[in-house]
């Protein structure tokens, strides 16, 4: 249980931690999807939740099916009471307005507000500052854990963790919120914009998905900006697998 125990070494001085991942950033079409899932210290103690989550991992790593386990694994967690978990979105309009990285700090900032507004009863620092900060007693305090580098600007104290959804429990469990709420939202695309295959591809850059752009045209759920670029061969690495 690597990621179990790196979160109970991160965890230790403060009240919880605070995974946050998203799904979806290097994406043709849709949305990006974040969540974030709060585990309280206490949680870590408990022998039982390890046992329960021993699956959870990196989203990347399992396959639809164990995905779906370990999501109702999560949202069991939720209704007992020992996680709490909040999933945002920015749409296609806002990856075009602030780019896909100013739009993943949207979706980020969002399910950490509604994180918060979830958190009414727990320790709180004084005033209106926010439950989630690294200033004062850190052992009133959540410590915030996002998937990569560290986020500038963003308005959370955080700490950013480099393959963190392959070495923290807490983000790998947001990685899956983030990644099955996506998955179910491509699904209802794909009903509405029938002909691309979101449904099975989710809107990545597939063979399959670049034969049904050259052969409807973009839908209005598709990147403009990334379609561009693709056309354009802006990209590297698996460039060629990309184009059309």
């Amino acid at each position: 249980m690597r990621l179990w125990n790196h979160d109970c070494r991160a965890v230790n001085g403060f009240a919880g931690l605070v995974g946050v991942d998203e799904a979806g950033r290097g994406c043709l079409a849709g949305p990006v999807v974040a969540a974030a899932v709060w585990l309280e210290a206490a949680f870590y103690t408990e022998k039982r939740r390890r046992r329960e989550g021993w699956k959870i991992n990196d989203s990347k790593q399992l396959t639809a099916e164990a995905r779906e386990q370990c999501y109702a694994v999560i949202e069991a967690w939720r209704a007992d009471g020992c996680a709490r978990v909040a999933v945002a979105s920015a749409s296609v309009e806002e990856i075009a307005a602030h780019n896909i990285l100013g739009a993943t700090r949207l979706a980020m900032d969002r399910c950490l507000r509604a994180l918060h507004s979830l958190a009414a009863g727990l320790p709180t620092m004084e005033g209106d500052m926010p439950l989630f900060t690294n200033g004062g007693t850190p052992a009133r305090c959540a410590r915030i854990l996002v998937d990569g580098r560290k986020l500038r600007p963003f308005a959370w104290p955080h700490d950013g963790l480099v393959g963190g959804d392959g070495k923290s429990l807490a983000i790998a469990a947001a990685s899956i919120v983030a990644k099955v709420t996506r998955d179910r939202r491509m699904a209802e695309l794909d009903g509405e914009f029938p002909g691309y295959g979101l449904a099975r591809h989710k809107g990545y850059g597939t063979r399959e998905h670049q034969a049904a752009l050259r052969r409807l045209g973009a839908c209005r759920e598709h990147r403009a900006l990334f379609l561009r670029k693709f056309q354009d061969g802006g990209e590297t690495g698996a460039q060629s697998e990309m184009l059309w």
